[in-house]
Parts: C-alpha cells; sequence; structure tokens
C-alpha cells in the first residue's frame, strides 16, 4: 500500500476526499477544497493538509467576507498555526492574521558583490572573520531616529532614508543607489501603513534610537549566504539581471523579528476579542477579521513589513560596509527584494502568502534549496490556478526537534559548503538533510508553468544565527 494510499484512508475517516494526479493533490471537505503542488516522491504531512482545508474554510459571522481559493506549494509542510508554503486567497473584506503569522514580512533579497569568485576566494578567511563580526557578534552601529521611523511607517521607504541621521552606518551609504535600489523591492508599492500601530519604543524622546533588532539576521532557516553562479539557465534574463558564471552573490533570508512578533501577536489576539459574543469560536481556532477591522489589521501589518525591509537595507549595507574594507570597491548591486510571508492586495483579492513567493507574470523569485544545496533564481509566469505563487524554498522534511538528536556531517575542510554559526545546534537543526532536495521542488513548478528558471546557485559560506 502506498504512502498516499494510507493517507488517504485516515483523511477519509475525517470526512476528507482526495486524490492526485500529475503532481496535484486535491482534497475536499465540506464543500472547502484545496490544492497542493507536491511530487508524489516527496513528504506530504496530514497535519498540513488538515491545516490547510482549516484555513480555506475561514468565516466571521455576519460577514459576506470568505475564502475563495487556497493553494501549497511544493515545500508545503506543517506549521505552528498555517502551514508552511500555503497561499489563501480572500475577497476584499477579509483577512486572516494567522495565516502569516508573527514572522511577517519574512523575505529575501540577492546582490551581486560585482566580484568573481577567483577574485574572493583567497579572502575567504577575512570575509568570515568580518562578517561574523557584524552579522552574528552585534558588532554594528545602526542609529534611527524617532523622526525616520515616523517617516517609514507614516510615509515609506525613501522618506526613511531621508530623515536617517549622519552617524554610524549612514556616513558611508550610497545613498543615490539606496533611493534607486527601493524599486527592486517587490510589493512595496501595495503597503501602506500607519505609526500608530508602531511599538511605542521607537518614538521615545531620544535623539538617537538604536533597536537591538535592526540589521540582523534571526534563529531557524534566516540566513545570510554567500553563493556562486553555477549555471546559466536562460542567458537572456541572466544578463538583464546582471548574473554571469562564477559571479559571487548574496542572499539574505530574514524578516521583521521583535516587530512582526509584537504586532503580529496582538493582532491574532485581537481577531479573537473581536469575535461576536454570541457566536461559538471556530473549531480550528482561526479568527478572521472583517471590513474595518481587516483594514485596520493591513496598516499594521504595513509597520511590520517596512521594519522588515529596512532590516534588510541594513543588513546589506553593513556586508557592503565589510566588502569594501576588504576589496577596496564596491560595485554591488541589488537584484530583487521579495517578500513570502505577507499579504497583498493583488487581482481583486487579499492574497495571504505563508511561506510562498508572489509570482506574477515576469516577477523575479527566488527559490534557495538548503546551505548544502543549490538554490535558484527564477521568473514568475503568472499563473492564477496556483495564485500568482511559487514556493519559497525547497521546504523541510524533518522537523527541527528530530534533527537535534542526529549527527550530522560538518567537515569545514573536504565540504563546498561552510555554515557559520555561534550555536553549534543550529548546525543540526539546519543540516540539508532537513529539508527536501530542491531538483524536484524546482521541476515541478516548471512543469507546472509557475516559473522559469534563470539561474542556479550554489552555496559557499552560510551565516545562521
Amino acid at each position: 500500500m502506498s504512502t498516499f494510499t494510507r493517507l488517504q484512508k485516515r483523511l477519509s475517516r475525517l470526512g476528507i476526499e482526495s486524490h492526485f494526479d500529475n503532481d496535484i493533490y486535491t482534497f475536499n471537505q465540506q464543500n472547502t477544497t484545496a490544492q497542493v503542488l507536491l511530487p508524489q516522491a516527496l513528504p506530504l504531512e496530514e497535519k498540513a493538509v488538515k491545516q490547510l482545508l482549516d484555513f480555506a474554510s475561514v468565516k466571521v459571522p455576519n460577514s459576506l467576507g470568505h475564502v475563495c481559493a487556497a493553494r501549497a506549494t511544493p515545500d508545503f509542510h506543517p506549521g505552528a498555526i498555517a502551514p508552511v508554503g500555503s497561499i489563501v486567497a480572500t475577497t476584499e473584506d477579509l483577512i486572516i492574521p494567522a495565516a502569516i503569522g508573527t514572522d511577517i514580512n519574512c523575505g529575501m533579497r540577492l546582490l551581486t558583490t560585482g566580484l568573481s569568485y577567483d577574485q574572493v576566494h583567497d579572502q575567504k578567511s577575512a570575509i568570515i572573520a568580518q562578517l561574523k563580526r557584524v552579522l552574528l557578534q552585534d558588532e554594528r552601529d545602526i542609529p534611527v531616529t524617532p523622526q525616520s521611523f515616523q517617516a517609514l511607517f507614516d510615509q515609506g521607504i525613501a522618506q526613511w532614508i531621508a530623515a536617517l541621521p549622519q552617524q554610524g552606518l549612514w556616513q558611508e551609504v550610497n545613498v543615490k543607489r539606496l533611493l534607486a535600489e527601493i524599486n527592486q523591492i517587490s510589493g512595496q508599492s501595495l503597503i501602506t501603513a500607519d505609526s500608530k500601530y508602531a511599538p511605542e519604543a521607537f518614538f521615545e524622546s531620544r535623539s538617537i534610537i538604536r533597536p537591538a533588532s535592526l540589521g540582523t539576521v534571526g534563529s531557524g532557516n534566516h540566513f545570510v549566504e554567500l553563493q556562486i553562479v553555477d549555471e546559466i539557465l536562460d542567458r537572456h534574463l541572466a544578463y538583464q539581471m546582471g548574473l554571469k558564471k562564477d559571479a559571487v552573490v548574496i542572499m539574505i533570508h530574514t524578516g521583521s523579528r521583535d516587530v512582526g512578533f509584537y504586532i503580529g501577536k496582538r493582532w491574532q489576539d485581537k481577531a479573537k476579542e473581536l469575535w461576536p459574543i454570541n457566536e461559538k469560536y471556530p473549531t480550528s481556532g482561526l479568527f478572521g477579521l472583517a471590513d474595518d477591522n481587516a483594514q485596520n489589521y493591513l496598516q499594521a501589518m504595513g509597520v511590520a513589513a517596512r521594519y522588515a525591509w529596512i532590516n534588510r537595507i541594513v543588513i546589506t549595507e553593513l556586508i557592503r560596509k565589510e566588502f569594501m574594507a576588504i576589496f577596496k570597491h564596491d560595485n554591488s548591486q541589488l537584484i530583487v527584494d521579495i517578500s513570502h510571508n505577507i499579504i497583498l492586495p493583488e487581482h481583486g483579492m487579499n492574497i495571504h502568502r505563508k511561506g510562498a513567493t508572489p509570482a506574477n507574470q515576469g516577477e523575479i523569485v527566488l527559490i534557495p534549496g538548503s546551505m548544502g544545496d543549490y538554490s535558484y533564481v527564477a521568473v514568475g509566469k503568472g499563473n492564477s490556478d496556483w495564485l500568482w505563487s511559487c514556493s519559497h524554498g525547497a521546504g523541510r522534511a524533518e522537523r527541527r526537534q528530530s534533527m537535534r538528536s542526529k549527527k550530522v556531517v560538518t567537515d569545514k575542510v573536504n565540504l563546498p559548503w561552510q555554515c557559520i554559526t555561534l550555536k553549534e545546534e543550529r548546525l543540526r537543526e539546519e543540516a540539508p538533510a532537513a529539508y527536501k532536495p530542491i531538483t524536484p521542488v524546482i521541476e515541478s513548478q516548471e512543469n507546472a508553468d509557475l516559473i522559469k528558471s534563470v539561474v542556479k546557485l550554489k552555496p559557499w559560506i552560510t551565516f545562521k544565527a
């Protein structure tokens, strides 16, 4: 009996009908349908299926808002509440805060260094020492003013840059380049925010504030990784992006840190508090927000989203500063910054993406593997059946808890990649064996017409907090 047949039987006892055809699982329960794109050879977990169907059935009493569609990409696996790799589209008057949780606007950015592997490999020790100092040992100077935070949340990233003090890190940045690179931040024009939802600590009566989380990567699967362009899959598109064979690029994966936790937790609690008194709580424990409450949430979410974007900007500038110190020039350019944990108003709906990446027609997408596997740069094909989305990575094959007791290979001499961390347990939790292989994840999405691959990147040095 196949693994899926056994799963089918268990789901059937729960009233869930299922079938599999051409890498697509379809699940139905009480007039609710959800689909998952996933090669049958890769693991499918019952818990994740239940979570996706729960989200597909969210409603708010006395509201016309409803879920329009629920999909999942091949990195699909269970999350704390929402399954990772899921996309839930709702009408414009419905929001589900738990669908993206507290890691609001977790996302990735990719920048070129303007250097080839031949130019940098002799400086590997210096690169590790310098980046370890600023990324993992908190040796950085990032002054911000209350006025710049006010500008960020009420106006936008450009106004934040204009209001920064000319101290610390900001004395050396290329402001013209920073402003131009705002155009490479995908989705930021769709976000609005209001500073009244921001943590009060940002507006204390001090001339300079140094938020502890600003410019930090965070734990878990977040990382900064130096990668090498291994293979060009589409010469024309790679040229447009400025990517060449053997070029060294940097991928940054992080989010809104404590600001996202502050806003995400408060609004999940608020959705529960606002539930009509005379109505039973949903058995799933999932609470939606309707109408004005939904719009207010989006303003609050926008605060965390903008903080995540400036967090990735700060990390970029910290790296640029160290590379400048080592190589004496800086020709780096941002290719893209794209979110995979955010709600965006698109196509007349609110598209909730939890560990899934926007993949509109021609949009650059980043799909990393594990720190021992390839990553891909691709472009979206705007597939409406899959809610204009693709996976945000390979997806976990094993939970962190189960990896902690396993022995993993950390040979720093013979492996082609190296992980730099201050926490040895991170080497086990994030070992390549904890993740699905990237190749079938990419191939299934190419075959389903979600993406077109452009460049394949191989890992070289990974920094994990």
